[in-house]
């Protein structure tokens, strides 16, 4: 991304949840989670919510071209609680997307290894030999002629792992300016969105569980 091609959304916060601990949002498509390098990326989600939530600390990120759900923790308390159980991959993410071509099967799991293309960062790629292990479950949820919409479930946390594990798929997804085809970018966005976040609350344990509307 050159940096005079970021023009995020001024979209006012969506907020999906807000308690003591716990601040859940619903961040747009185009939107950093932090800041970039240099005062013309400065402008994302969590310099946003600091404006009106002083407190809010970062627990973790998505995409700049994903939207969906994210949470911030209120507290140092609830950002050591929260970090653990994503280190621990004890917290539940679904994801919805829309790929290219129809998906024969209805549900498999992608396991291939990924690790940073340092020549072409941000980018990832595949390395059996010295990627990091990055697992993911997939359902079908319907098709149409020319795409299929899927439920993608991480089971690990790897940077940019579910669009590069669909275009080694062969089902690139839709509007993926890194890992798609010249017909799989004919969308005005990336089509990929963190629907569903469920994790346990840092005061008292209780499992709690956070939904982003699903715009496309």
């Amino acid at each position: 991304m050159r940096v005079t091609d970021y023009s995020p959304p001024i979209d006012p916060l969506d907020i999906v949840y807000l308690d003591h601990e716990l601040l859940a949002v619903n961040k747009p498509s185009g939107l950093l989670s932090v800041p970039g390098r240099g005062p013309l990326l400065a402008d994302c989600l969590i310099t946003r919510i600091q404006a009106d939530y002083p407190s809010a600390l970062l627990v973790h990120r998505l995409d700049r071209d994903t939207s969906g759900v994210m949470v911030f923790a209120l507290s140092a308390h609830a950002q050591r609680h929260l970090g653990l159980q994503f280190e621990k991959r004890q917290s539940q993410k679904t994801y919805v997307a829309r790929v290219m071509g129809q998906v024969e099967c209805d549900e498999g799991i992608i396991d291939l290894p990924i690790i940073v293309d340092w020549p072409n960062r941000p980018k990832q790629k595949i390395c059996h030999d010295t990627g990091r292990s990055a697992v993911t479950q997939w359902q079908v949820i319907n098709r149409d002629i020319k795409e299929t919409r899927l439920k993608l479930k991480p089971q690990t946390g790897r940077s940019h792992q579910l669009r590069i594990h669909m275009m080694e798929f062969g089902h690139p997804i839709l509007g993926d300016p890194f890992y798609g085809t010249p017909e799989s970018q004919t969308v005005s966005r990336l089509m990929l969105h963190s629907h569903r976040l469920r994790l346990r609350h840092p005061d008292g344990g209780e499992l709690i569980e956070f939904r982003a509307k699903i715009p496309f």
